[in-house]
């Protein structure tokens, strides 16, 4: 078996969405994980179902996989990095970021997307983690909902920072929400340091919706490229291949948007010469 790599639009910020996906198919790429954002399928335009139906067309002509992202950073709100939340105290921003998360599982049904990707948020300073929860869950219990009425599973991402950063932060929830899949990132494993990634994809090996991997030091949320970082990618690779993952395994490098022409191709070939 071999796996199939993806390539996060979120490190081709700088290209027109066409441009990014055209430069991810020629590179080899088997899918695209899509970041949904004001320039990237915005998911909050007028057309955007017309357009999504027509970047549809296209992944379908470059044979392109999908998974939808969604942690643009300022999409929801101009001046706050990925606010609202679920996890935002005011009632109407957490309904906003519901009604988005909608909309990009309404995105991904029309993509035929494998999953939908998203996290908890940050509490606010001074906000009770008990209150943090319960927003949580209601909010969960409607996103979920509304995956189960489209047909999209939803994958959820342990973020380091967040309410939910860890793996076993996941496993907790996902024990009150049964539909929840988990978005992996196997970086994220080295920043909180709760678990080894490879021992993480055997264990929680029949809840991965999604995996995203990068290089990434120990301790520091900063996405690397390959061989840059404290990441043992034969271990992760390898068990991938262990449990027949047969999903996307999506490279995600959100600060190399400058260089993105570069970092797509030199991507792949790195994974390659590591399959080899």
């Amino acid at each position: 078996m071999s796996l199939r790599y993806a390539y996060n639009t979120n490190g081709a910020a700088n290209h027109r969405l066409d441009d990014a996906l055209r430069l991810i198919a020629d590179a080899g790429y088997a899918g695209v994980a899509l970041t949904l954002d004001h320039h990237h399928l915005d998911p909050l335009a007028p057309d955007w179902a017309r357009e999504a139906d027509r970047v549809a067309a296209l992944l379908d002509r470059l044979r392109l996989g999908s998974v939808i992202e969604t942690g643009a950073r300022y999409l929801l709100d101009p001046r706050a990095k990925h606010e609202p939340t679920l996890v935002t105290a005011a009632a109407e921003g957490r309904d906003r970021r519901v009604a988005f998360l909608r909309r990009a599982l309404d995105v991904a049904a029309r993509l035929g997307s494998e999953t939908m990707s998203f996290w908890a948020g940050v509490p606010a300073p001074g906000v009770d983690r008990d209150a943090a929860f319960g927003w949580l869950n209601e909010g969960l219990a409607r996103v979920l909902d509304h995956a189960e009425a489209v047909g999209v599973e939803a994958s959820f991402e342990p973020e380091p920072g967040m309410l939910i950063e860890t793996v076993g932060d996941y496993a907790a929830l996902a024990a009150r929400h049964p539909r929840l899949r988990l978005a992996l990132d196997t970086g994220h494993c080295l920043v909180t340091q709760d678990i080894d990634p490879a021992q993480a994809i055997r264990v929680h090996a029949d809840r991965i919706g999604t995996v995203a991997i990068e290089d990434m030091r120990r301790g520091d949320h900063t996405h690397l490229p390959f061989g840059e970082g404290d990441m043992d990618m034969p271990s992760v690779l390898a068990a991938l291949e262990a449990i027949g993952f047969t999903r996307l395994v999506c490279v995600e490098l959100s600060r190399e948007s400058p260089r993105a022409h570069a970092a797509i191709p030199e991507s792949i070939a790195w994974l390659r010469r590591i399959a080899a």
